[in-house]
């Protein structure tokens, strides 16, 4: 079963261009899987329906979440996908499986005065300037165009180059989208680039013979994947947002992506456009934002209509 799982991920990182981190979730959910099927005698090749949804009830029982159990499912129906191309099956054994779908969550956002707070403090978070400089570039970026974290830190640094009015941006499946640039975030940018311009020269000039080679990236590191990680923006997030004074369990690069689609619907931005500008492939996930404006449009009628209390009992 270990081949199946490696053949699989193989095909989805050379076909599909999955993500690493969608391949290794998926990794991790079919070896969950296949070790069920060992302790009942089973392989891949064939496991019935039944086995399936046996395993489905045992997830459910040891109090997965919708969500998890879902993505499991939806793993699992890839694999036997993948299988039945291979030849190794004739039937997909979890295709008519209806999942247990999702917990229906709205996305956490933050206000305006919020995020205006959290980019007021990244240009004071940070040992130098040029750290200072780099935080606010980031937040300026991230809240400016609703891009990923992956998105952002991986941003190649032609990118900025010559005052862009727009930004091509890199999502998943290495789709490419242009994303509008506020004003502000024009600004940190150029800034930005100063800094990190210099930084490369200096680093240049303390080794004249033998000059490191300039990196392509726009949030350049020292790591193995040459750019700032997600991981040490998170981290940097956390203290951006307690000097802001905001609880940082509340602040994540995600929440900035919801409040960035969160405005711009209650600005008045078509909801086609924000879709394309956060990259989404269908229009369904984009709604969602529309749920979270009516949620703060009947917060604000509730708590301000002199009739409020009348209207609450008739929701």
């Amino acid at each position: 079963m270990e081949m199946w799982i490696s053949a699989f991920l193989d095909a989805q990182a050379a076909e599909r261009d999955a993500a690493v981190n969608t391949r290794l979730a998926y990794g991790r959910d079919l070896k969950d899987f296949a070790g069920y099927l060992v302790h009942r005698g089973l392989h891949f090749h064939d496991a019935p329906r039944e086995a399936v949804e046996d395993y489905l009830v045992r997830l459910d029982a040891d109090g997965l979440s919708k969500s998890t159990r879902a993505r499991r499912l939806a793993a699992i129906r890839q694999l036997y996908r993948f299988a039945h191309e291979e030849g190794w099956r004739e039937d997909n054994p979890a295709i008519r499986l209806s999942g247990p779908g999702k917990d229906k969550r709205l996305p956490m956002t933050l206000s305006k005065a919020e995020v205006e707070a959290l980019i007021a403090a990244a240009a004071e978070t940070g040992r130098t300037e040029a750290d200072r400089t780099r935080a606010r570039c980031l937040m300026e970026l991230l809240y400016a165009t609703g891009m990923r974290v992956s998105e952002l830190v991986s941003l190649p640094v032609a990118a900025g180059r010559g005052d862009p009015k727009m930004i091509l941006v890199k999502g998943k499946g290495g789709k490419e989208r242009l994303v509008p640039l506020s004003t502000p975030a024009r600004a940190a940018l150029a800034c930005w680039l100063v800094e990190r311009d210099a930084a490369e020269e200096a680093a240049r000039a303390k080794r004249p013979g033998r000059p490191a080679p300039a990196s392509r990236f726009l949030f350049p590191a020292r790591g193995a994947a040459g750019h700032l990680t997600r991981q040490s923006f998170f981290v940097a997030l956390k203290d951006i947002a307690l000097r802001a004074g905001l609880d940082p369990v509340r602040v994540t690069p995600h929440v900035l992506r919801h409040a960035f689609a969160t405005h711009l619907l209650e600005g008045g931005a078509d909801l086609r456009a924000i879709q394309m500008m956060l990259g989404h492939a269908d229009l369904a996930t984009t709604e969602i934002y529309t749920h979270v404006v009516d949620e703060r449009l009947k917060a604000l009628v509730l708590g301000h209509h002199p009739l409020a209390e009348d209207l609450s009992d008739d929701d």
